[in-house]
């Protein structure tokens, strides 16, 4: 906490994260959510997954968020035919000017701090597999070196979920890498004409930076430092407990159409990501509200649904949902 008291750290915090929301903010209308999911995301030091149809802003968040922050950016176009070189780099022969020869590592584009990986399900399982490592371990392995990748490092995916066609679902292992899942949804009518009245006008809005990857760093390490009382970690234990269908207290739609719940990871996601979101409301403890806001984002794409719950189309936020509706927090 340096050298502020708590009042001032969370003071302190909740206004660098109003600047960086207010720049954000000068190219993207609405999406506030999303925008805040990210952010918790960037600050929690996890990873996020963007899903939405092509044309709602998804590129222009990532790229407005790198503009807002003092970090280097780095984008990636997913294709069929991308290789795991071409995003981790490779290693090339150099010959001086005496003749002699030696190796240099080439570095790929995942050496930034926020890689936007763009349409992330069209590339091979192999190539996707390239980024677990990163994601995981926030280094990369090549010929047995292991190049550290510099703090922070933050994967920014998107998937388009309705053309199927030609791409490749994530596998289970690579999903469980990312923090949040972001649902991006279609704006509003009122949102829709401010997105015309920017994008179309004669001029564009120009982002600054207004947060330095010091002052980013040190925000992090103050949401590590979140009170969590017992009682309210063990709501985000019952609430992932929750998800898996031969735990008690699983609700029906578990029993019937989960095949399989979340992994501890999820519930490591719900808890720093509420570390996050109370720091957003001022407070330096977690509340279970808290817990509640943030277990749709980090549990949707940690369940994998049953063949019949497929075939009913049952989408993993109807069963988080009921989850929420049957597991009541604890007492203090």
């Amino acid at each position: 906490m340096n050298d502020l008291n708590p009042k001032a750290a969370v003071e302190r915090f909740q206004a660098q994260v109003a600047a960086v929301r207010a720049e954000i903010g000068k190219a993207i209308v609405g999406q506030d959510e999303i925008v805040d999911g990210v952010l918790i995301c960037l600050l929690a030091g996890g990873h996020a997954l963007l899903e939405g149809v092509p044309g709602l802003g998804k590129t222009a968040l990532v790229r407005a968020l790198a503009a807002a922050l003092d970090l280097k950016f780095s984008r990636i176009q997913f294709t069929p035919d991308l290789m795991p070189a071409d995003i981790l780099g490779t290693t090339l022969i150099r010959e001086d000017e005496s003749g002699k020869k030696s190796f240099e590592f080439q570095r790929g584009p995942i050496f930034a701090h926020v890689l936007l990986a763009d349409e992330i399900n069209r590339t091979t399982p192999k190539t996707q597999s390239a980024l677990l490592e990163a994601m995981q371990e926030h280094s990369v392995t090549l010929s047995k070196i292991t190049y550290p990748l510099e703090e922070p490092f933050l994967v920014l995916a998107t998937q388009n979920p309705l053309e199927m066609e030609g791409t490749y679902p994530l596998p289970e292992a690579q999903l469980d890498r990312f923090l949040f899942k972001l649902r991006v949804e279609f704006p509003s009518r009122a949102q829709l004409h401010s997105i015309l009245d920017r994008t179309t006008g004669p001029s564009s809005p120009e982002l600054h930076c207004v947060l330095r990857r010091e002052e980013l760093l040190a925000m992090r390490k103050l949401v590590r430092e979140v009170a969590v009382a017992k009682h309210v970690q063990d709501y985000a234990v019952r609430l992932l407990e929750a998800t898996h269908k031969d735990r008690e207290g699983a609700p029906e739609l578990v029993r019937r159409y989960v095949r399989f719940g979340g992994s501890p990871r999820g519930a490591q996601a719900c808890l720093v990501a509420a570390k996050t979101r109370a720091l957003f409301a001022g407070r330096f403890h977690v509340a279970p509200e808290d817990i509640r806001q943030v277990v749709k984002p980090a549990l949707r794409h940690r369940i994998i649904l049953s063949f019949e719950g497929e075939a009913e189309a049952i989408t993993t936020d109807q069963i988080l949902d009921q989850i929420l509706a049957n597991v009541a927090p604890s007492p203090a």
